[in-house]
């Protein structure tokens, strides 16, 4: 997997192009969907990266803001071709009915961590899903759907490896920055061995030149942070904003305002301040290693 390879990240720089021409021409959404014959929403959904665009659609608007060169149309044009691509990810969620915790209706999270060029995380329950071995990940997996097949657990087990392929095969390679809570170092996750697995992985790929793990630990209390398990994905095409994604038991969101973005970014920080150093947080990690090595010859 070279490079950011989804059709998200296509839709939303063709969503904000639109918008930008918009601008330039001084027309809001309803003068624009009165000159295109449409829905205020459709001209909407198009400037915020939402549904797979027509051509048709874009043509339209590319002549109502007077688009006439030759390297802007081919650029808006491409965009839109991109935007209709399919996923790597597909194969991986063929047949597999969405539901919340772990796959959502558009993989709308997959598409858009295919096209960040950074995650920034913290972790409260489990950890993320480019950190976990395959042992582990069925195990996160069989507890949030203990209905589902063994093949639907096996397909969205293997999907969460193969998005790991971007902390190592992407050129150049994800950045990922995490902060994890000490409580997911000792809590149980598919008996002592598999805890031994993940920890030992834990250590490896913490010190990878583009991954940072640090542990929050129990002696710095409580924190807003705990409340919830969130993501900050960033994109640097300069054209869409970074979002959140917020996973919670009511339902997960994804927060694209300046304020929301900055509120959670500043968040991480604080926690990441009072996290224990990413040397700190590794000897931590191998205390946990140890104990779970214990229980496993036990």
């Amino acid at each position: 997997m070279v490079g950011a390879q989804g059709p998200a990240g296509s839709r939303r720089r063709l969503g904000a192009e639109l918008r930008r021409l918009r601008t330039r021409c001084g027309l809001n959404l309803d003068q624009v969907a009165a000159k295109a014959h449409c829905s205020t929403s459709k001209i909407s959904r198009l400037e915020t990266g939402k549904g797979s665009p027509k051509l048709l659609d874009v043509q339209r608007l590319m002549t109502i803001y007077g688009v006439t060169s030759d390297i802007e149309s081919d650029m808006l044009l491409r965009l839109v071709r991109d935007s209709r691509g399919h996923g790597w990810w597909e194969p991986y969620t063929d047949g597999v009915t969405p539901e919340r915790f772990v796959l959502d209706d558009s993989s709308k999270y997959t598409a858009l961590e295919a096209d960040a060029v950074s995650i920034r995380s913290f972790d409260v329950v489990a950890l993320h899903g480019l950190l976990q071995t395959a042992d582990y990940a069925r195990a996160v997996v069989e507890a949030l759907l203990p209905h589902r097949s063994p093949d639907e657990i096996l397909q969205l087990v293997e999907l969460r490896l193969k998005r790991q392929e971007a902390l190592v095969d992407r050129d150049p390679p994800l950045n990922y920055f995490t902060v994890v809570d000490e409580s997911m170092l000792c809590r149980l996750v598919g008996g002592p061995a598999v805890m031994a697995e993940q920890l030992r992985a834990l250590q490896r790929v913490a010190r990878w030149p583009n991954v940072s793990v640090q542990v929050l630990p129990f002696s710095a209390g409580m924190h807003r942070a705990h409340f919830g398990h969130f993501s900050i994905m960033e994109f640097d095409d300069g054209l869409a904003g970074d979002v959140v994604y917020v996973e919670g038991s009511a339902g997960d969101q994804y927060l694209e305002s300046d304020a929301d973005v900055t509120l959670y970014k500043n968040v991480l920080a604080d926690a990441a301040e009072r996290a224990l150093s990413p040397g700190a947080s590794l000897d931590l990690i191998g205390h946990y290693l140890h104990v779970s090595l214990r229980k496993a010859g036990s």
